[in-house]
């Protein structure tokens, strides 16, 4: 079905258009035709609105022939073949109905050479429309197969990420227990208590393609519960949250990776502990969170092969895109993993 008659507003707007021509078709019967003024708008009017949707028939021909996958040749032949059928047709019908309404027949005979160009001229431009109107809408199909091909790329990118973080975080969790279980058996089954919480809630929420930072924050205080029975007092945590940002939508199991990389990269090697402390703050529509631990920064860099922090700023980018920024930085026995990102809640973005 033709796109405008499925559309009464686009067809009314289609209609309109034509009224500049079916006052032009006026002036031309009226100044060269020979016509009284009344004579010329009573014959144009209608046959105007008539050839209007005669000239919808343009859209099939721009449909068979279409611009890309025809010659210049046999795109002009069509066309105007089309455009001399279709003026023959509907002069005859001009000779038909002022032969029957008006008894000038006599005038049009006079005048057929000029209507029949007219008649040709307005399918003409009817076609062209009709050929603007499908590159329109073909520029609009490729935005959006190109925009729908890329949320699906960053969909599966961001399932990827988030598929790697529970097994990652697994190993090093149940690598902890088996050290717990010949030095404190007791420790281990607390452990495992709390392992199997934390394991429960992530699935929990892993399904949502995001949730709200307190929740975030929540999950992350599981994951430090159990490391805390693994390091005991050597692990200490502050906090320093700003709580207008718990509100704001983050991906689930963001800050998982960043807590657990500063436990094992900074807290585990040494020997009297140290601080992880996690900070947020919600400045300017942007949500900005820092995760920072203490390390020691005389002991000998180990190769980082981890996940953790590439899989945090892998699944930023691919969600904002730009807009995000992360970034890690030491400041004598201090790291710190930062991330800034756009602000976004349920209520607006």
């Amino acid at each position: 079905m033709h796109p405008l008659l499925a559309d009464t507003r686009k067809l009314g707007l289609y209609l309109l258009a034509w009224s500049p021509l079916a006052g032009l078709l006026v002036s031309l019967l009226a100044f060269a035709g020979g016509f009284t003024w009344f004579q010329a708008a009573e014959m144009s009017v209608p046959l105007t609105l008539l050839y209007a949707f005669m000239c919808l028939s343009a859209w099939y021909l721009c449909r068979f022939v279409p611009v890309r996958a025809s010659s210049t040749v046999n795109l002009l032949a069509a066309n105007l073949l089309a455009a001399a059928v279709s003026s023959i047709i509907w002069s005859g019908l001009v000779a038909w109905g002022l032969a029957l309404t008006l008894g000038l027949e006599a005038l049009y005979l006079r005048q057929r050479a000029l209507l029949f160009g007219t008649g040709v001229l307005l399918y003409l431009l009817a076609a062209a429309f009709h050929y603007v109107l499908f590159a329109v809408e073909s520029s609009r199909e490729a935005q959006a197969r190109e925009m729908e091909a890329v949320l699906l790329a960053r969909e599966a990118q961001l399932k990827a990420l988030k598929a790697q973080i529970n097994p990652h975080f697994l190993f090093n969790s149940l690598h902890s227990i088996s050290a717990l279980t010949s030095s404190d058996p007791a420790a281990a089954r607390e452990m495992c208590v709390l392992l199997s919480d934390f394991l429960r809630t992530s699935l929990h929420v892993g399904g949502r393609e995001l949730i709200p930072l307190g929740e975030e924050l929540a999950l992350a205080r599981n994951f430090l519960a159990v490391q805390k029975v693994r390091f005991g007092a050597r692990l200490r945590i502050e906090e320093d949250l700003d709580s207008r940002a718990n509100a704001c939508l983050v991906p689930p199991l963001l800050l998982q990776p960043l807590v657990e990389n500063a436990v094992t990269h900074g807290i585990s090697a040494l020997v009297e502990g140290g601080v992880v402390r996690i900070a947020t703050r919600l400045e300017d529509r942007t949500l900005e969170i820092e995760v920072e631990n203490t390390f020691d920064p005389d002991t000998p860099r180990r190769r980082r092969t981890g996940l953790g922090l590439p899989n945090v700023r892998k699944r930023a980018e691919a969600l904002w895109g730009s807009a995000a920024r992360f970034e890690v930085r030491e400041n004598g026995n201090r790291f710190c993993a930062a991330l800034s990102v756009p602000a976004k809640t349920e209520d607006r973005s």
